[in-house]
């Protein structure tokens, strides 16, 4: 008769330790989605303010006859030639003066970008050549670019030059406790607008092992960092703002605990590990019944 429990026992154990479809949906419907009277799912994007320690690109677009290389230095003016430092100006339509140090259109890697680019200091501010400090700590991208470009209209006629302020793209971070070796890691994203179903996608999405419903957000601010936790199996995720990724996001994603201990896998890795561990309790039951 205890033969015959442990034997129904089995199937319970496997179906109540298997990871559910539930446990790996996506977006499921949620009655907490919030939809604006056209009925779509409201944008929620905090703007990124810079904070210490961040790299900034400034380019500054001017005419050629602009006499911009003796303003705002010949090292950082691309050449005809296409080499940087040299401090001639291209005759082409437009010159681009960069304080990446950088020719126009070319790709900037993290280490060019590193040591050219304009670098948040201690006190929350950025150095350009020509114009002097400039607060970045705290501020929008927009704004900072709105007031350099106040100050490069001071050195050329209004209209004839254009600011472009950026950072290096998004860079975000995904660390797994277990099995997400594979998508852990440094990530960078040149868009605009980045949210973390789309991160995860590019980066090959989630195997049954990870908790959907528990991933945990990082996000740094000039005030501190602070930690979220998001269910990405419930729509309503959506209406977070950490739905949408920031520069210098960290995602943290955990095992689920049915797959810690063998269960929630692959449906036949469950099965192996459920005959396993009736076997074993089978064989302590005989071995303590001939006794």
């Amino acid at each position: 008769m205890k033969k015959i429990f442990l034997y129904l026992l089995l199937p319970v154990l496997l179906l109540s330790s298997c990871v559910s479809r539930k446990d790996i949906t996506y977006l499921q419907p949620n009655p907490s989605l919030v939809l604006n009277e056209e009925g779509l799912v409201p944008y929620n994007i905090q703007e990124y303010r810079i904070t210490k320690n961040d790299i900034l690109a400034l380019n500054i677009v001017t005419t050629p006859k602009g006499d911009a290389a003796q303003f705002y230095s010949g090292f950082n003016t691309s050449s005809s030639g296409g080499e940087s430092g040299s401090g001639s100006v291209n005759q082409n339509p437009t010159t681009t003066i960069s304080a990446s140090g950088g020719a126009s259109g070319q790709a900037v890697g993290n280490t060019r970008f590193y040591f050219n680019g304009l670098k948040v200091d201690s006190k929350g501010d950025i150095y350009v050549f020509g114009i002097g400090f400039v607060k970045a700590e705290g501020r929008t991208l927009e704004d900072i670019g709105q007031e350099i470009q106040i100050k490069v209209n001071e050195n050329f006629l209004e209209g004839k030059s254009e600011v472009r302020l950026n950072i290096d793209g998004i860079n975000y971070f995904i660390l797994g406790d277990m099995e997400g070796v594979g998508l852990t890691g440094a990530k960078k994203a040149h868009v605009q607008q980045l949210n973390i179903l789309e991160a995860i996608s590019t980066n090959n999405g989630l195997n049954r092992t990870v908790d959907r419903k528990n991933i945990v957000l990082v996000r740094k601010y000039p005030e501190g960092m602070k930690r979220v936790r998001l269910d990405l199996t419930r729509e309503d995720v959506m209406n977070s703002p950490y739905f949408w990724l920031q520069n210098g996001d960290m995602i943290l994603l955990s095992t689920n605990k049915k797959s810690m201990y063998g269960f929630g896998k692959e449906p036949l890795q469950s099965l192996s590990t459920g005959v396993t561990l009736l076997t074993t309790v089978l064989s302590i039951y005989l071995i303590f019944t001939k006794l």
